[in-house]
């Protein structure tokens, strides 16, 4: 008996990682070595859903392009080197960081051909990264069958493709029109669909020209495939060495316990909250920061005029008062890229705060919320594991009076659409058969009345949001499982908690813990992939639902 399609998918994803755990390991590969074809085979085998047509001979994946570019660094493209590093110095060096715009990772162009690229944010990123990669050299491969003949020779679309780069790069004038009809037949689209990919891409922050990128990526690889010069991914000793052993996430957790420790604010009850770094601080403070606005609007109605305001004057208002009123900021130095916010809720007036959230929290109530960004995958894992231990300081361990975790996110989903609302009670694993059952703070009918669809039932902890498919979405849907949808730090997340509160006694074991997610897209419809563009203002009200709901069950309490 053949596999079906979601046991072919699942294996191939398990290709994926032994082949990457391996691969990372030995210290380098080349894309075009065995190695290397082995995780392109796992991955044309797998057929993500956010890589679209990567299957297609001939056709290239504009939108996973353009979802790939996003997460890598500006130019990378053009380079034949990548090595992958820890932080090791170079954000002491003078070379210029380069932040991709969807992942906050520093990389450094150290020459015409060698990227090098920061990991500390754990497994997960690396993966991510390498996932990504593979991915942008099945792409390279069409581009040259594209540009070449039989006979190895360029095609003429080619040759007039390499004069436009080199206009573009000599800032010289071309004629836009005429090359999208040399593209075209270079990534097999059609003249219009050639015109929208490149439009795409001009409108996306810190992406190169289309043009150059098809043309880089092609010659790369010409260059390989005629004059076997090959291209390598590497990753230092020092990272290698340091995976898995928490020093970033120990450096980070031990920054924020010393603030409270100093602030003496130990034994007061403090919720985390892993969220965004706008919509607590909007609902506490937006009110009085901003009174002439906010005059008879809903928080909901008043976020949507932040979101808007392309100067970020309104979100620079709200800050600076907050910052004036019991909000603390700490920035990251240690290499998680995870920004901390603290409140101190004492400092927070009650008339301050919008109708929607509970008047329970009175003047002089003391509690305080540490809002931490969003981890990735694994890291959220060693983030939270450090949090949680107590302070040690000298030959003393400080105890922190954790009263309750909250978790808010966005996360795929599997039956319904865009915004609406997941509420976990369960995380499994993706590839084991490890689950987290939990009790979940939020409930359905917190969300009455909201025009939102709400799901309730267990969550896949997925090994990458880009290695899924609609096979084995349809099997965690439709099997005994029943899930509602798939995130990647949840798992991670509560392994940390229930290991800490049932065997380690850091914390309370009957510590509140509420998990909300929003959906940013149902990979099972065709269009509505996180290749397909984020929610925008359509994100502004379950963001916010999840929050007042938060708020409000943490001042009840």
């Amino acid at each position: 008996m053949k596999p079906n399609r979601a046991q072919v998918s699942r294996i191939a994803i398990q290709r994926l990682y032994i082949s990457m755990r391996h691969l990372f390991f030995r210290g380098h590969y080349k894309p075009l070595g065995v190695s290397g074809e082995a995780m392109k085979s796992a991955l044309l085998d797998l057929k993500p859903e956010i890589y679209g047509s990567i299957a297609e001979a001939t056709k290239l994946e504009i939108s996973g392009l353009l979802y790939v570019f996003q997460r890598l660094p500006q130019g990378i493209e053009q380079c034949r080197f990548i090595k992958l590093i820890s932080r090791e110095g170079f954000e002491s060096s003078s070379f210029t960081p380069i932040v991709p715009a969807k992942r906050r990772r520093n990389c450094y162009r150290v020459d015409d051909e060698q990227m090098v690229i920061e990991m500390t944010r754990g497994r997960s990123d690396i993966y991510d990264v390498m996932t990504h990669l593979t991915f942008l050299y099945i792409e390279a491969e069409k581009i040259r069958q594209n540009a070449l003949d039989s006979k190895n020779r360029e095609r003429r679309e080619w040759v007039m493709l390499k004069e436009i780069v080199h206009k573009i790069e000599s800032k010289q004038k071309y004629n836009a029109e005429i090359g999208f009809s040399y593209l075209s037949t270079l990534i097999g689209r059609t003249y219009e669909e050639t015109v929208a990919a490149y439009n795409s891409f001009k409108d996306a922050d810190k992406v190169n020209n289309l043009f150059s990128i098809i043309y880089h990526l092609g010659q790369k690889s010409i260059d390989e495939h005629i004059e076997k010069v090959d291209r390598e991914i590497s990753f230092s000793s020092t990272l290698r060495e340091e995976l898995g052993h928490h020093i970033f996430g120990e450096h980070w957790a031990h920054n924020i316990k010393s603030f409270l420790h100093e602030k003496d604010w130990m034994k007061r009850r403090v919720h985390v909250i892993s969220s965004n770094l706008h919509s607590v601080m909007n609902a506490l403070y937006a009110k009085k920061a901003l009174s002439r606005l906010s005059k008879n609007k809903s928080l909901e109605e008043l976020a949507e005029k932040i979101s808007k305001d392309q100067t970020g004057d309104l979100n620079n208002k709200i800050r600076s008062f907050a910052l004036a009123n019991g909000m603390y900021e700490i920035h990251d130095w240690a290499g998680t890229n995870i920004t901390v916010q603290i409140f101190d809720l004492s400092n927070v007036e009650t008339s301050w705060l919008p109708d929607e959230v509970s008047n329970q929290c009175k003047t002089g109530c003391d509690d305080v919320i540490v809002v931490m960004d969003y981890a990735f995958g694994e890291q959220a894992f060693e983030c939270m594991d450090e949090l949680l231990k107590p302070l040690e300081l000298e030959d003393e361990k400080l105890f922190i009076n954790y009263e309750s975790i909250s978790i808010m996110g966005k996360a795929g989903i599997l039956e319904g659409g865009k915004g609406d609302i997941m509420l976990p009670n369960a995380f499994v694993f993706e590839g084991s058969t490890d689950n987290y059952v939990f009790k979940n703070d939020l409930d359905p009918s917190f969300f009455e009345g909201s025009g939102l669809s709400v799901y309730y039932g267990p969550m896949i902890t997925v090994l990458g949001t880009s290695l899924q498919n609609k096979d084995i979405l349809r099997y965690f849907r439709n099997s005994s499982w029943k899930a509602t949808g798939l995130e990647m730090e949840g798992a991670h997340y509560q392994k940390a908690i229930q290991s800490l509160s049932k065997i380690r006694n850091s914390v309370k074991k009957n510590i509140t813990l509420r998990y909300g997610y929003y959906a940013s897209d149902n990979p099972l419809h065709t269009g509505s992939t996180l290749a397909s563009g984020g929610l925008g203002v359509d994100g502004v009200r379950p963001t916010y639902l999840i929050t007042l709901s938060i708020l409000n069950s943490i001042f009840n309490k």
